[in-house]
């Protein structure tokens, strides 16, 4: 059987590439307006169902679910939330240093003018490429269920009017961008204390305001 060739670094990046170029693109434009208003009208003005606070964080729990249930990942746990955590910090940064620069106002008309791009959407796929990166060759529905869920949140951010399309559009984009990234470089980080200890479970705790971990310990 003829195995599969690899793709390249730049052959992954032209997906994300594309999303960050054509979201830039459409940002600002008739179109997008014309978009936004469209489905506030078919949802109702009134609308808000804040589910996106939570579906953002799916894919992390299938994660660690699927190594605690024995499905055989790429990496050690400890590799996995190395990954996550570098992955979700050069994310944010660039998210969140974007959002200063462009200063876009939000659909809903929010003073704060951090519209693009949207924070939320960025790590939901952020979270979602590790998932993928990690159960890809061992698990596809596992792997791919976590863009389902990144999908969703981004989807409900222009629902809940909290964001425009090109503001989802983007930091997708910038969030898978990053995961191939934090892959490619993997083999470099090679650090892991915890690579022969058994018992042992590091659980990452990431929300919109803090960093943290939880460690627990079977004796």
């Amino acid at each position: 059987m003829k195995q599969k060739k690899e793709k390249t670094f730049l052959q992954k990046a032209i997906l994300p590439a594309s999303l960050i170029v054509g979201g830039s693109l459409l940002s600002g434009s008739h179109f997008e307006k014309d978009f936004q208003r469209e489905v506030r009208h078919t949802v109702g003005n009134n609308y808000a169902f804040e589910i996106d606070d939570y579906t953002l964080y799916v894919p992390i729990v299938e994660m660690y679910a699927a190594d605690a249930l024995g499905v055989q990942s790429k990496n050690h746990w400890f590799d996995q939330t190395k990954n996550l955590v570098i992955a979700n910090i050069v994310s944010d940064y660039i998210t969140f240093k974007l959002k200063v620069w462009t200063k876009k106002r939000r659909p809903n008309g929010d003073d704060d003018l951090k519209s693009f791009p949207s924070g939320h959407t960025s790590r939901a796929f952020t979270n979602a490429g590790i998932l993928y990166h990690e159960f890809i060759d061992t698990s596809p529905f596992l792997a791919y269920s976590g863009y389902a869920f990144a999908t969703t949140t981004g989807v409900f951010r222009v629902m809940n009017n909290a964001h425009w399309v090109s503001d989802v559009i983007v930091s997708s984009g910038i969030a898978i961008l990053v995961t191939e990234l934090v892959y490619l470089l993997h083999p470099i980080i090679k650090w892991n204390p915890f690579k022969n200890t058994k018992g042992i479970s590091f659980i990452p705790r990431i929300d919109n305001e803090h960093y943290g971990f939880y460690l627990s310990m079977n004796f």
